[in-house]
């Protein structure tokens, strides 16, 4: 018998080989330049001194970084907490098919399609007491409102921002993952005589673990580098309330110019978001992996 051998081209990584140009200028290069300032202290343009890692041990031993961090952390769960569960019951409540439903994810999608700076400028102006709807709405009720001298007022003002900004996203996300469960599931489901929430717990829920982890990573690394609707929003304070990792960096490198710092201090940033997502990622894999077997 003759065996036939299929030919192999190696010519075909050089299509590959724009994209590895773009990623080399977009992210290596740029990762690379910010380790070596990590490792220097720049005292001037000319003059640079080798440190080490004395940069990485001065930013771990930072009180007002351990500060930022507990904030960021207690901010990225709340979100979480928050605009996953609401983005999943607006998803089903949304209609499935007809005009309803395009008009629906039109509406839906429209805070999506608002600058992260405009957002910030719409809530300043929104929770005013003097000119704002819901600062004027809140006085009226005979709360004390004020998100620029209370603390825990900036701090709530900021998580409700972020969930009417990104609840969408999830929302469009777990929509698209219930479109794409097939009928045949639902009328399984009709002939047992399941209730909505067995449909729910047995075929919906697990048919998006999906789209579900998806949104959960995206929103947890998109709230974990909130910046600007903060900064617009309150401008990180008072006091340090809503001063958050990314604007923490940000007055590290362009407000003191600590160059050498501030870089050691974003490579420990950007290996703490790798470390939680991939804990997070792992956690949500295990736990759709058991779902699966108690079911079968």
């Amino acid at each position: 018998m003759s065996t036939t051998t299929k030919p192999i081209n190696q010519k075909a990584w050089l299509l590959v080989l724009p994209v590895l140009i773009c990623v080399a200028f977009s992210a290596i290069v740029p990762l690379m330049t910010v380790v070596n300032y990590s490792v220097q202290d720049i005292i001037s343009p000319e003059r640079r001194v080798f440190v080490g890692t004395e940069w990485f041990a001065s930013v771990m031993r930072d009180d007002e970084l351990h500060s930022a961090l507990y904030r960021q952390l207690g901010f990225s769960l709340a979100v979480l907490a928050v605009e996953i569960p609401l983005g999943i019951l607006l998803a089903l409540s949304m209609p499935a098919t007809g005009w309803k439903a395009s008009a629906v994810l039109v509406i839906v999608a429209l805070s999506l399609l608002i600058p992260w700076n405009v957002v910030g400028t719409i809530w300043q102006i929104y929770g005013r007491s003097d000119i704002g709807l819901l600062g004027h709405m809140i006085q009226l009720m005979g709360i004390e409102y004020s998100y620029t001298g209370n603390a825990t007022h900036a701090w709530l003002t900021v998580l409700v921002m972020d969930v009417w900004h990104w609840t969408p996203l999830v929302a469009l996300l777990c929509y698209a993952g219930l479109r794409s469960i097939p009928d045949a599931y639902y009328q399984a489901a009709r002939i047992d005589g399941a209730s909505k929430f067995a449909v729910f717990r047995y075929i919906q829920l697990p048919k998006m673990r999906g789209v579900l982890m998806i949104a959960v990573l995206l929103r947890f690394m998109d709230s974990f580098m909130i910046y600007t609707e903060p900064f617009v929003l309150t401008g990180g304070g008072p006091g340090n309330a809503t001063t958050f990792l990314s604007q923490y960096l940000t007055q590290k490198a362009v407000g003191q110019f600590d160059l050498g710092p501030a870089a050691a201090f974003s490579l420990i940033y950007f290996l703490i978001i790798l470390l939680l997502c991939f804990v997070l990622y792992n956690w949500m894999q295990r736990v759709g992996t058991q779902e699966v077997e108690q079911i079968a």
